[in-house]
């Protein structure tokens, strides 16, 4: 476990993000998420949104038409933090215990849980690869997070579902900065998004106050520096492009932004001021995210488009983790 050094507002962020997720879920969650142990996305079809339902302070997860997100909420019978499914396979980040402590839960599409991996901290960041096969999380650590001031440390794993491997920190692998090997102590990675080939991997590197969008290999442990300045990434579908929160100025808040991996260019996608989430592409033209609003306390999913054309919208109050059932 590493500390990381970052901006009062990045250490503001992160410390509203924990006080949020332990209030909102809070003690009295630990019941009803011990009930729903082997309960999963079974019950979705190809075509729906799986979100995290926030009305009245609750973490039900929930189905949604994409064609119609702000239609009617079909309950799935789980209770999660944050929550992802492909290819049958579902994790379900929650809270596992008293405390709290929390968990990542891996389930198959029959809806037996194949995997729980006990995880260090506060869960942020999950995600499943198109396979079902490379399950992924981040968790913010707890007892050190916050032992520097001005810091926080993360921790990201990956499950291998076809093997049963279990990696539960990335901080081994070996990195490269504009060629140069990371030897700091404070490296953090979050947010791993993995390709379609199950092995080249991308995520977030943290060191010394900055950020880098990495490109990495699951088999070789290697990584090196994309993008200075992305943060939580998302590779879409056809494997073209990454999407990435990221400051337009020093001190001014996130924006989403889609690199094109061939040229090199970057699109700011219009209102997106704000986001603090991991984007899901809903297809090859279209993303989901959540966020609170300007007029808001809670986070709502809104869609926008890839190419910049049209201004994000919130298309579901109250809910977050959108994740396409696919």
């Amino acid at each position: 476990m590493r500390s990381f050094t970052g901006s009062p507002r990045i250490v503001l962020t992160v410390a509203a993000i924990v006080v949020v997720i332990v209030a909102g879920a809070g003690y009295v969650g630990w019941t009803a998420f011990h009930r729903d142990a082997d309960v999963t996305a079974r019950s979705a079809s190809s075509g729906d949104l799986l979100i995290v339902d926030l009305t009245g302070g609750s973490s039900r997860v929930d189905t949604v038409s994409i064609g119609d997100p702000e239609g009617p909420r079909t309950p799935t019978g789980m209770s999660c933090l944050r929550v992802y499914s492909a290819a049958g396979t579902t994790v379900c980040l929650k809270i596992a215990g008293v405390g709290p402590t929390y968990a990542a839960e891996i389930s198959d599409r029959m809806g037996r849980v194949i995997r729980s991996v006990p995880l260090p901290g506060v869960p942020s960041r999950a995600r499943v690869s198109a396979s079902g096969r490379i399950v992924t999380w981040t968790a913010f650590v707890t007892g050190d997070s916050y032992s520097q001031p001005g810091g926080f440390s993360t921790r990201t794993g990956y499950f291998d579902v076809r093997t049963g491997e279990l990696t539960d920190s990335i901080e081994h692998f070996t990195t490269t900065v504009d060629g140069a090997p990371v030897k700091a102590l404070d490296a953090n990675y979050w947010g791993l998004t993995v390709a379609s080939d199950d092995v080249m991997v991308y995520a977030t590197l943290g060191t010394g106050g900055h950020t880098w969008l990495v490109q990495g290999n699951l088999q070789t442990h290697t990584m090196h520096t994309v993008r200075a300045g992305a943060e939580c990434p998302s590779l879409s579908p056809d494997g073209t492009r990454v999407a990435y929160k990221k400051r337009l100025s020093r001190l001014g808040p996130w924006d989403l932004v889609i690199l094109d991996l061939a040229t090199g260019i970057e699109t700011p996608l219009p209102d997106t001021a704000g986001i603090d989430d991991q984007a899901e592409w809903l297809d090859d033209h279209r993303l989901a995210y959540g966020a609170v609003p300007r007029d808001g306390r809670t986070s709502a999913i809104f869609f926008v488009a890839a190419d910049g054309s049209a201004p994000a919208a919130i298309v579901a109050p109250d809910a977050a983790s959108p994740s396409t059932v696919r």
